[in-house]
């Protein structure tokens, strides 16, 4: 997983609208970029929805908040729309992206093992720097966890 004080990896993702994103177009901005393992799963949806409610807050702080996960850009646009989500989501379906944050990880779930992303949070300074790196993210408090860590920046 990359680590606080290390250059954030480069990437260029489509939107929920199919419209591409890069790092790059967010040079300048603060961002906090978070993986999550999949659209519309209840754990997700938490997340997701903790987020659009304090969009204020982030917005107060100058922030920008987008979600990645290996879904399909038609999964993650159902997710966006069914959850009137008010920033942007990612699909990074080959995992490419997961894989350069080091989320991109083996799970096992009822003794099943497959592969899937890691639920983690990566702060990301103005000049692409990461800041701070929550690497186990709780759903119910990873708003309060990561306004706690901007305001310490």
């Amino acid at each position: 997983m990359i680590a606080s004080g290390k250059k954030a990896p480069a990437f260029k993702l489509p939107d929920e609208n199919g419209e591409m994103l890069s790092l790059s177009h967010l040079k300048g901005q603060t961002v906090v970029l978070y993986f999550y393992p999949k659209a519309s799963t209840p754990g997700c949806t938490t997340q997701a929805c903790g987020v659009r409610d304090h969009l204020k807050d982030y917005k107060k702080k100058g922030v920008r908040v987008i979600g990645v996960s290996p879904d399909a850009v038609a999964k993650v646009k159902k997710f966006h729309d069914a959850q009137e989500l008010n920033f942007t989501l990612l699909a990074d379906e080959d995992h490419a992206v997961c894989e350069k944050y080091g989320v991109w990880a083996e799970k096992s779930m009822y003794g099943k093992k497959y592969w899937g992303a890691l639920r983690a949070t990566f702060v990301i300074d103005a000049g692409g720097t990461v800041r701070h790196v929550i690497e186990k993210v709780s759903p119910k408090t990873h708003d309060d966890e990561v306004l706690a860590a901007l305001a310490e920046l």
